[in-house]
């Protein structure tokens, strides 16, 4: 196990076409269900410190303990998945560590010289950060906290994926404050 913050919990991947990619995902890798979400609904998002309104969609899915993120941006919002796509890139974009006490994570991090690159919020108690790590493709790193409904939302995930046997590839996110 790491001894940065626990395991890594989610790899993410920026992909140019998400319904492709989770095809791809299932059919072939026989990873699923997926849960898609067309439009992420990120409040309080953050970019170099500036507020902007991103339109990005992510399909979750696990294959095992590991989620697999699925990332498609719709607009030309500054972020990190943007950069990542100007420098030519697809695939891996980065690691994800989940917190349940994102607040005092969060400070060790920002003692230990990590820069805050892109933030923002997806539902109560959804908290993320990216940090400005990028060493190679694939190593930035994000803190999500998982304390509340979307922390359910994972649990929910990982739950369909143990016994999934291929139907239903694709679902809906269901609406986070019914979690």
């Amino acid at each position: 196990m790491s001894r940065f913050l626990g395991e890594i919990r989610q790899l993410g991947y920026v992909v140019p076409d998400i319904e492709a990619a989770m095809d791809y995902w299932s059919r072939t890798l026989g990873v699923g269900p997926w849960f898609y979400n067309p439009a992420v609904p990120i409040v309080n998002y953050r970019y170099d410190g500036v507020a902007h309104e991103p339109h990005n969609s992510v399909a979750l899915a696990n294959s095992g303990f590991v989620q697999v993120e699925l990332i498609q941006t719709r607009n030309d919002v500054p972020s990190m998945y943007r950069d990542f796509q100007q420098a030519g890139r697809t695939g891996l974009q980065h690691v994800a560590y989940w917190t349940e006490d994102y607040d005092a994570d969060l400070a060790r991090l920002l003692q230990q010289g990590f820069v805050p690159k892109m933030s923002g919020e997806v539902g109560e108690k959804g908290r993320f950060i990216y940090f400005d790590t990028e060493y190679h493709p694939g190593t930035v790193i994000e803190l999500s906290e998982v304390a509340g409904p979307k922390g359910r939302l994972f649990d929910l995930i990982r739950a369909s994926a143990q016994d999934w046997d291929g139907r239903d590839p694709v679902r809906p996110f269901p609406d986070l404050s019914q979690l």
